[in-house]
């Protein structure tokens, strides 16, 4: 038997603490088959400050979450046992000491992890564990950005590099990178040709817009094949109508209805890893992209628990 959320009709949603969802507490449980992990951290930032707080404010949102998901079919705390693993401690003030801590935390929970960001930073180290345990891994990047650059002011581990540096260490398959939901200025032309050279593939958000959401689903399958998989949500992916609330918003992306239904397109992959990050609350209203990035975590537990399931 799992232990699941609180019971909303017993417990007013806004009562109680804020774990994701109102699940139980990693040590309120014997094991975990998903953990959804907070990383309060943004020291890898360029522009707008403030996803340290993305954790917190993600949990928040998530009260309204509820147990049943129609559009996979699935309870999925109640095929799994899912956990709320708390935060996981970075340094501030030494990006190089805070990839590491969270690289040692992430390989130590032993379970599929969703990690709630802090800033873009955290995928490396998230990547650097999921691929110890893995080997290298599919990636699907969901951004505004490419975060394939190689240093800023001479710094080469900040929230626009994560990529970059993961090829390089080996950790990804370079025959099944995608980017979906690029778009806005760049560099230079450049960006592209080392991007395309790493080996991503790109479906801008103009690509989603055009091509369709069935077409865009199946692009990705195909390149993803049965590889292990690991996905990076960066919520900036969003039109900042639907994410105000991020260091780096970029006009035209998509809806919180397109990702949303990618990420259900991902069933049947062999998802073993996710992370939704680059959410700062003091940009937003409303809750408007603490409640998208909550929705967009759900989806990743829900696929995760679906996984789980068939593979016991």
């Amino acid at each position: 038997m799992t232990i699941g959320p609180v019971d909303s009709s017993r417990v007013p949603r806004f009562a109680g603490p804020a774990t994701f969802a109102r699940l139980p507490r990693l040590d309120q449980v014997e094991r975990a088959d998903v953990a959804v992990v907070g990383v309060p951290f943004d020291s890898g930032v360029s522009y707008r400050p403030g996803a340290r707080f993305g954790p917190a404010a993600v949990r928040e949102a998530s009260r309204l979450l509820r147990p049943y998901h129609p559009g996979l079919d699935v309870s999925p705390f109640e095929r799994v046992q899912v956990a709320d693993a708390g935060d996981i401690a970075a340094n501030p003030f030494d990006i190089g000491a805070a990839i590491e801590a969270i690289e040692e935390a992430a390989g130590s929970i032993d379970a599929r992890l969703v990690t709630i960001g802090g800033d873009h930073t955290i995928a490396l180290p998230l990547l650097r564990a999921a691929a110890r345990k893995h080997g290298p891994l599919a990636v699907l990047h969901f951004d505004a950005h490419l975060d394939t650059w190689d240093t800023y002011f001479g710094a080469e581990y900040t929230h626009g590099t994560p990529f970059r540096r993961a090829v390089e260490e080996g950790l990804v398959d370079t025959e099944a990178l995608s980017h979906v939901g690029t778009r806005g200025p760049l560099y230079g032309k450049k960006d592209l040709e080392d991007d395309r050279r790493l080996g991503f593939g790109i479906l801008t958000a103009a690509d989603v817009l055009r091509r369709g959401l069935d077409e865009v689903i199946d692009v990705l399958r195909q390149r993803i094949g049965g590889r292990p998989l690991y996905v990076s949500v960066d919520i900036d992916v969003l039109d900042p109508a639907h994410a105000p609330g991020t260091g780096t918003p970029e006009a035209g992306g998509l809806t919180s209805r397109e990702l949303l239904e990618i990420l259900r397109g991902l069933a049947g992959c062999d998802l073993i890893g996710a992370d939704v990050v680059e959410v700062a609350p003091a940009y937003d209203h409303a809750e408007i992209t603490s409640v998208a990035a909550s929705h967009v975590a759900y989806d990743l537990v829900s696929l995760l628990a679906l996984r789980q399931e068939k593979q016991t």
